[in-house]
């Protein structure tokens, strides 16, 4: 694609976007699921609900300026998710992976901010209305998100702190919501790592 003017470099990013969501929509499941915080785990349950809309208003948007998403394909997003995949490989105290997965699920809000940031200052500029609504949506939406994930990291990296300073001698049994007990046992440790 040729991008000679505002517009042009405006649709190369909505499609980038467009791409992004896509993908985010196939990660998040994984991250449902890899939560013991059930907190966690409803806050990117949310989410996931909101990235379906946020990608039928890309849609759209897509289809109130004529175009197609077309295939263009993320990399910043796959980059920051191939670092994510990585990181559920990893054999982690629970509070630690939450702690783990709230850090990642973070490193793709801040994209989709700044992303969703630009897109709806080109469309200021542009003369576009009824899709700087639609995108501004979108960005409230990421901003609460990240706000979300920062309280939640409030306390899941404190308990990530006290689970590694009383690993050892650990006797108390911790909520969780993988152990379908709703406790784990005492290393803190979940079976499904």
């Amino acid at each position: 694609m040729s991008m000679q003017s505002l517009e042009d470099l405006f649709v190369d990013k909505l499609k980038d976007v467009h791409d992004a969501e896509k993908r985010i929509t196939r990660a998040l499941p994984k991250l449902i699921k890899a939560a013991s915080s059930e907190a966690l785990s409803n806050a990117f349950e949310k989410h996931l609900q909101e990235t379906q809309q946020q990608i039928d208003r890309l849609e759209q948007i897509f289809g109130d300026l004529g175009k197609s998403p077309g295939r263009k394909t993320c990399h910043g997003i796959m980059g920051i998710l191939e670092e994510g995949e990585e990181t559920l490989g990893q054999n982690a105290p629970e509070a630690v992976m939450d702690a783990a997965l709230i850090a990642g699920a973070q490193e793709v809000e801040h994209y989709e901010i700044s992303a969703y940031g630009c897109l709806k200052t080109w469309a200021e500029v542009l003369g576009k209305p009824d899709v700087v609504s639609l995108l501004e949506r979108t960005l409230d939406e990421e901003k609460k998100t990240d706000e979300t994930l920062t309280k939640l990291a409030g306390t899941i990296n404190s308990q990530a702190k006290d689970g590694a300073e009383s690993e050892h001698h650990a006797t108390v049994m911790m909520p969780t919501r993988r152990g379908g007990n709703g406790s784990s046992r005492a290393t803190g440790r979940s079976s499904k790592h």
